[in-house]
């Protein structure tokens, strides 16, 4: 049935009884944004870092003053 096994259905029948069918658009919702900012920080990650200043104080490994 759709590629569905008896343990997925176990799982939806489980999330049903715990949230309800009211809060399953408001959690389909919510993981959605949480995967969209994920993969916009995986993507984007390394730019931030760039920015980053780790040695402000001047007693980093880098710096010999």
């Amino acid at each position: 049935m759709f590629g569905l096994s008896f343990g997925h259905l176990v799982i939806v029948l489980v999330v049903l009884l715990l949230f309800g069918a009211r809060r399953l658009p408001e959690l389909g919702g919510a993981l959605g944004k949480g995967l969209r900012a994920f993969k916009k920080g995986i993507e984007g990650g390394g730019e931030e870092n760039d920015k980053i200043d780790h040695n402000k104080d001047g007693k980093g490994p880098g710096n010999t003053a």
